[in-house]
């Protein structure tokens, strides 16, 4: 089968998929932490740019998770919005998100809710885990990799690029060596353009690890395809379907084509840029500053708070780990 499909039911089979059934995967006691559950911090900042952009319109987070995110986002908010959505295709996720004071709906997919619509569109690591077909260099063409059965359990098995899958490739690969491999991010487009298009005026706001096209040339040689479990690195990807996180570094230079071209204006940015613009150091200062003089009253156990709530904040800017996440922002004005 492609191996799209294969990564679709790993992660998204009602009864064996890993995101499909099964626990909340974004806790301690799961698989993954990301940002929101790092530190609030980062649902408050992107509550401040939701006051600054549009802030009497609807809030809508996709790949909602434990509502971690909401929960913070919604507490910096100047005034309440229009609505508040969460949509996440985990049965688990949408029952804790649905906990969360004032969310309106809760969905399975975008497709549920009605358009067009006025506000932001929050996807914090939602792209890295959208299906993707593998594509490999051959020559000045391409040859995909389907998975099959071998003698040993399953395999990767040699098969003719589908023309989209060779377009999209030619398009947004950039510069690949022969034999190079290319996650083609086909699904993650279709969800950015989907998104964008149903915006009346407002924002989509994506966060995730990856870059634009020229760089992810060097990672090229064996491509990014990796799994997640309990916090590390997982198997091969054939080895255990359905038991762990299947994802790949999104390619930042065709989501923001596909932005682009359902009427968006877009910017990409650095996570740590991103948040630094909205105030995020200057918070981490002040925090840094608190902390100094809780020290000098001699109230330790206040001043150790602090100094958690600065570390975790802090976590978020760092260069060579969350700050180097990649934010595109897709602006639609109503007129």
């Amino acid at each position: 089968m492609p191996f799209e499909d294969f990564m679709a039911a790993c992660l998204y089979d009602p009864e064996d998929g890993f995101f499909g059934s099964g626990p909340l995967r974004s806790t301690k006691a799961g698989d993954f932490l990301t940002s929101p559950e790092v530190s609030p911090w980062f649902g408050r900042i992107i509550g401040r740019y939701v006051n600054a952009t549009c802030p009497a319109g609807a809030v809508i987070e996709v790949g909602a998770g434990s509502g971690t995110l909401l929960r913070s986002l919604l507490a910096e908010l100047s005034s309440p919005p229009a609505e508040v959505i969460a949509v996440d295709a985990s049965p688990a996720s949408r029952a804790s998100v649905a906990a969360v004071d004032g969310v309106t709906l809760v969905a399975a997919d975008l497709a549920e809710i009605a358009r067009p619509v006025k506000g932001t569109i929050v996807a914090n690591e939602l792209l890295d885990n959208l299906p993707v077909a593998i594509a490999v260099r051959q020559g000045s063409g391409w040859e995909e990799r389907w998975v099959g059965s071998g003698a040993e359990g399953l395999e990767l098995v040699a098969a003719p690029a589908r023309p989209p899958v060779a377009s999209w490739a030619d398009a947004f690969a950039g510069r690949v060596s022969d034999g190079g491999l290319v996650e083609v991010q086909i699904a993650a487009g279709e969800w950015v353009h989907e998104a964008v298009s149903s915006l009346a005026s407002g924002s989509l706001v994506v966060f995730d690890y990856g870059g634009t096209a020229e760089e992810l040339e060097p990672r090229r040689t064996l491509g990014t395809l990796r799994t997640y479990r309990n916090h590390h690195l997982g198997p091969d990807p054939l080895m255990e379907p359905g038991e762990t996180d299947v994802t790949v570094d999104v390619n930042f230079t065709a989501m923001a084509a596909a932005a682009e071209e359902a009427g968006a204006t877009v910017v990409i940015q650095r996570q740590d840029d991103f948040l630094t613009e909205w105030g995020l150091r200057d918070e981490v200062r002040t925090l840094r500053r608190s902390e100094r003089e809780l020290a000098q009253a001699g109230d330790t156990m206040a001043r150790l708070q602090l100094r958690s709530e600065a570390t975790d904040a802090e976590t978020l800017l760092h260069p060579r780990g969350l700050g180097d996440f990649r934010v595109l922002i897709a602006r639609v004005d109503s007129g």
